[in-house]
């Protein structure tokens, strides 16, 4: 009878596991369609515990990041695997010499970023920058400037924060901009420092929390690395 019961009990929360998994598969699949630069049928997407699988082919790095950042917005995702290839297209497609020409011209047309301080690497498509940068919204900037362009098939941001200021930021600081943030308003998020290091802890509902409260703290002044240890629920 015992063994009955629990047989019956595991069947049941592997259904009930099974439905969580379908609804949140449906979920990331409705919010993919809400993105202006994607096309659902164009990706796949698979859920099993929180963790989200997306494949399929596109046609630029651009759309692969925006579908890695639609999942990342849906509550329940734990996690996000990247399985998307990028194609680029004929029309755009270049060797690496003029890929890595187009990303300088395109760096040194921002005004914010200063492109002498970074580095270029081309193979293939795939672009790696490195370099000291003062600002992380300006590696930031950076990285996405390269990723918008359309002969980019993918983008490693090796580059170094190294703040230019002495004055480093105290926890009452940046503690505001964690609060007051209305997609954080009611996440229980802590924050630590050590000197130019910070350190966040805490719970919130959805990896796209998670990555927002760490770049709120990196952009602040003065941060040289930012230990994210806030949990998912």
């Amino acid at each position: 009878m015992i063994i009955l019961i629990s047989v019956l009990t595991l069947e049941l929360l592997r259904e009930m596991k099974m439905k969580t998994n379908e609804k949140l598969q449906r979920s990331v699949q409705n919010a993919i369609k809400w993105e202006p630069l994607l096309h659902a049928a164009e990706i796949g997407v698979s859920v099993k515990d929180g963790v989200v699988t997306l494949s399929g082919i596109v046609d630029s790095y651009a759309k692969k990041l925006e579908a890695e950042e639609a999942a990342k917005k849906v509550l329940g995702v734990r996690a996000v695997a990247q399985n998307i290839k990028v194609e680029i297209n004929d029309v755009w497609n270049k060797n690496d010499t003029e890929i890595a020409t187009t990303v300088l011209n395109a760096l040194k047309l921002s005004l914010d970023i200063s492109s002498e301080n970074i580095n270029i690497e081309v193979e293939k498509g795939y672009v790696t920058l490195n370099g000291e940068l003062p600002w992380y919204y300006l590696k930031e900037l950076t990285e996405k400037t390269v990723s918008q362009l359309l002969s980019v098939n993918g983008v490693a941001n090796k580059i170094v924060i190294v703040p230019n200021i002495k004055n480093f930021f105290e926890e009452e600081a940046i503690k505001p901009y964690l609060s007051e943030n209305w997609l954080l308003a009611n996440c229980d998020i802590n924050i630590s420092i050590t000197k130019s290091q910070a350190t966040l802890t805490g719970v919130v509902k959805s990896l796209y929390q998670k990555d927002l409260a760490e770049r709120i703290v990196w952009n602040s002044p003065g941060v040289s690395s930012v230990n994210n240890n806030i949990h998912i629920l």
